[in-house]
């Protein structure tokens, strides 16, 4: 796959950057955070964030096993947490949007397990793998390749 272009505006970049720090930062917790990027990722087929996410997430201490799970996070049975599989559909919700919106089944679990500032930077996290998924997919930058 040749890419179509590497020419990515640096202001563009470090906003999206800044976002993405503070939204992990705020969110507090680096594995799920990490989970949230993979599985927008997948859902996105980007592999070039899938390359950088699933790295990521390893060094900081995501399994293996859980990675390769989590396409097939509901039928994991209890190995993603409560909180996690709220974060999950939530991301699916978010990334799909095939009901034209984010249904209130997911949002609302979302909210009971995560405080308002958390769910906000959950959001922060989902909204912004999703717009590098799509930065990097249109513009078909390989895993490994240069992002601009």
């Amino acid at each position: 796959m040749t890419p179509r272009t590497t020419h990515l505006d640096r202001g563009v970049a470090g906003a999206m950057s800044a976002l993405s720090a503070a939204a992990k930062k705020g969110l507090g917790d680096p594995v799920l955070a990490e989970l949230v990027m993979v599985r927008a990722s997948q859902i996105n087929a980007c592999a070039f964030c899938l390359d950088m996410h699933v790295d990521v997430a390893l060094e900081h201490g995501e399994t293996p096993k859980r990675i390769a799970l989590l396409n097939a996070w509901e039928e994991a049975g209890d190995l993603f947490s409560e909180r996690e599989r709220a974060a999950l559909a939530l991301t699916e919700a978010v990334t799909v949007l095939t009901e034209g919106y984010v249904p209130d089944a997911a949002y609302a679990k979302a909210a009971e397990l995560f405080g308002e500032g958390e769910l906000a930077h959950l959001l922060g996290v989902i909204t912004v793998i999703n717009s590098w998924n799509r930065l990097m997919v249109s513009r078909r930058i390989a895993p490994g390749g240069p992002a601009w």
